[in-house]
């Protein structure tokens, strides 16, 4: 059986995923690691706990929270980035500027190739660094 939380796919794998399929991940993985931190500092009603995802996985969150990790990204995580923000995108939420949400497909994008090659210690690195006050 197939272990999906703890996956690790190859780059030939990889490069058969579309870069808005890696977003698609990405966005969960960023969403879930959200409401866990939330969740890990205690105590909070269940309208607090989603009031405050919904506040930290949205466009404009996600463009600054890319802000943060531009400068400590390698190539490859660089490379990974640039392609999900320059993906054609179909619509834009009225909540966002495009540019943001060009970059938060951007991570998303990145969130969901680290997910899926296995690379969870650098996730919770960078998820670390975007917590950061």
């Amino acid at each position: 059986m197939r272990d999906f939380f703890h996956i690790q796919m190859t780059d030939a794998e990889l490069s058969t995923i579309s870069v808005l399929g890696l977003a698609h991940i990405g966005d969960a993985v960023y969403e879930l690691l959200t409401r866990t931190a939330l969740c890990a500092r205690g105590k909070c009603t269940s309208k607090t706990l989603h009031r405050d995802t919904v506040k930290r996985v949205c466009a404009p969150a996600q463009a600054l929270a890319m802000q943060k990790l531009t400068d400590i990204l390698n190539d490859e995580e660089q490379s990974v980035f640039k392609r999900g923000r320059n993906a054609k995108v179909n619509s834009v939420p009225k909540s966002a500027s495009v540019s943001d949400y060009h970059t938060a497909t951007g991570l998303e994008t990145l969130f969901g190739y680290l997910y899926l090659k296995g690379r969870y210690d650098r996730i919770n690195e960078l998820f670390e660094i975007i917590l950061e006050d």
